[in-house]
């Protein structure tokens, strides 16, 4: 028994030990790092849709009277050309009418000439009693008629008169019934001509609705018994495009589409006319876009569905960035396990405005020193067009900063392209008044050397602002709450001379340029880097500015002991990743304000 004992003592020491060696022995586990490379390459920014290819110009071609089909001179995919018969309708219904109205129309020439001679027989008469009438006076004057006979002459001149009146009427409505006999036998003709239908244009018959022996019935509506199809060589497809895209369509812009029929095969087209007739289907709005196709090779068929791509935006042989790496964040797990202090957070704390809250300043390009010093990720700044073209400038964003955020940015002598864009940004408090705003630009403007002075005013006039009234912008000052970004202030568009429709009046499209933040992993730490961004098409983004040359790896993800460190979640067009969950701020998802400050933890 106490060898038993013993043994199993021993036993247990010994398998506590090795699994002590093995727990406290092992080697810990490297994190993973996993990234991508730097490119140079083509970026298209395009807009989705579906659409369906038809005709340009498709003629409907139906029948004005009702009839039996009795022939029929054209079928599927016949080349017509103009006057070409088509069909016929049995003609006898409507010659017989034809007959009849004709028929009618002698009758009533005939009753013309009755009418007339019964005319000359009036006046005859009644220049037969005017006569009598005379005598009969001449004799009353002498007293040889007594004065009965006299009257009775002046009653035979009165109804003769009467007589002649009644027809020369009779004439009258003799004459207006021969002229509707006319317009009846005219009608005839028309009907019995409109049996025989030919084709309006030179084209293809896409479309027969009809066989020989049916009835077709005019009566409310002509029913349509062919489609022409004027020339299918050109072609358009109509696309219904959200409304959250069309306001980035404009006409000319480079279409590409395939078709099921060849999947392989690209075809390409221009956007010619965006149609403002909003159409909602289970409460979408879509807007109709026609693009312009050519089909010379008559592959394209009417009908086709298209899936379309309208290319907002090209960029060639750029520097490309996954966006992989752009929605990269790293936690503090992933530095503790390099070996690194986190940098510090940048959410609710002391921002760049003096005041707590306060939002960074947007427009700043990396490697300044102002964005050193801030240490914050600059929102997405639309940039502003030439001067020359039509304008739609953003206001600046609304600020949060109190009176020493303002003087501070009063002293930095380094001008940011933020301050450019908006002078009369209220980071320094008080009121927003444009008054008080050109005074502060003023002020601003004679703390900077006579160098930095003009190169800021060439950066304003080539952003199309106006240095002599910076008044715009605007805040709340005095370190009160921001109200977000104030709406888009839109320049008068003027016409173009000679536009005939809407779609030459669109203002050109600004270019997209956004800041972000990436990571790169150089001797085994992790280091941010801050870049100026251009369009992105969904896995790359056009690198327009920032310390990274092509072959750069960046940092796309890291695994900590099977654990992954996953990219955040790609934010949409229009709106910034979510910023600031481990307290970083900026540095969003292309196309978007990077998120601002963040709530740091």
């Amino acid at each position: 028994m106490k060898k038993l004992v013993v043994t199993v003592l021993v036993l247990g020491v010994v398998g506590g030990g090795g699994f002590w060696y093995y727990q406290y022995s092992k080697k810990p586990v490297p994190p993973s790092v996993t990234t991508a490379t730097v490119t140079r390459g083509d970026i298209v920014e395009t807009v989705g849709a579906t659409g369906t290819l038809q005709a340009v110009t498709t003629v409907q071609v139906g029948s004005q009277v009702s009839g039996n089909i009795a022939y029929l001179g054209a079928d599927f995919n016949s080349l017509v050309k103009k006057g070409q018969v088509l069909a016929r309708l049995d003609p006898s219904l409507f010659e017989a009418q034809s007959q009849q109205t004709r028929a009618n129309l002698a009758q009533s020439r005939a009753n013309l000439v009755k009418a007339q001679s019964d005319l000359e027989r009036s006046r005859v008469q009644l220049v037969d009693t005017q006569q009598k009438y005379s005598r009969a006076q001449q004799l009353s004057a002498r007293s040889l008629l007594p004065q009965s006979d006299l009257d009775t002459s002046k009653t035979a001149v009165d109804t003769a008169q009467a007589s002649l009146q009644s027809q020369q009427a009779t004439v009258t409505q003799v004459q207006a019934a021969i002229t509707q006999s006319e317009a009846s036998v005219n009608q005839s003709q028309v009907n019995l001509a409109h049996t025989v239908i030919t084709a309006p244009i030179d084209g293809l018959v896409i479309s027969r609705n009809v066989d020989v022996g049916q009835t077709v019935a005019a009566s409310m509506q002509a029913p349509t018994l062919f489609v022409l199809a004027a020339d299918l060589t050109k072609m358009q497809v109509v696309a219904n495009l959200d409304e959250s895209d069309v306001g980035r369509i404009r006409p000319q812009q480079v279409v590409t589409f395939r078709v099921d029929a060849y999947p392989n095969d690209t075809f390409r087209g221009v956007v010619s006319q965006v149609r403002l007739e909003p159409k909602v289907q289970q409460n979408v709005v879509t807007y109709a876009t026609v693009i312009d196709v050519p089909n010379n090779d008559l592959r394209l068929k009417p009908g086709m569905t298209a899936n379309v791509n309208v290319e907002i935006a090209h960029a060639t042989t750029v520097l490309r960035i996954p966006n992989t790496a752009l929605r990269f964040r790293p936690s503090n797990e992933v530095f503790a396990a390099l070996g690194q202090t986190p940098p510090e957070p940048q959410g609710r704390g002391v921002g760049p405005g003096g005041r707590r809250g306060a939002p960074p300043q947007t427009g700043q390009p990396s490697g300044t020193p102002a964005a050193t010093a801030a240490g914050t990720a600059p929102a997405a700044t639309p940039a502003v067009p030439a001067p020359a073209a039509p304008v739609v400038a953003a206001e600046a964003t609304q600020a949060r900063g109190g009176a020493r955020g303002g003087a501070r940015a009063a002293a930095t002598p380094e001008v940011t392209p933020a301050a450019d864009a908006a002078p009369g940004r209220a980071q320094d408090g008080g009121d927003a008044s444009g008054a008080g705003r050109r005074g502060r630009f003023a002020d601003r403007m004679q703390n900077l050397s006579p160098e930095e002075r003009e190169a800021m005013l060439a950066r304003m006039r080539e952003r199309g602002l106006d240095p002599a009234n910076p008044g715009f912008g605007g805040g709340r000052g005095g370190g009160a709450r921001g109200a977000g970004p104030a709406a888009p202030r839109v320049a008068a568009v003027p016409a173009p001379t000679g536009a005939t429709t809407i779609d030459a009046l669109f203002a050109p499209l600004p270019r997209t340029e956004t800041f972000g933040r990436l990571w790169t992993y150089i001797a085994n730490q992790l280091q941010p880097v801050r870049l100026r961004l251009g369009i992105s098409d969904g896995q790359f983004t056009e690198l327009i500015e920032g310390e990274l040359k092509e072959g750069a790896d960046v940092v796309t993800n890291i695994t900590i002991a099977g654990q992954s460190t996953r990219p955040a979640a790609a934010a949409f067009p229009g709106f910034g990743a979510p910023g600031g969950r481990q307290g970083f701020a900026g540095g969003g998802f292309p196309g978007g304000g990077g998120g601002g400050a963040g709530r740091g933890r």
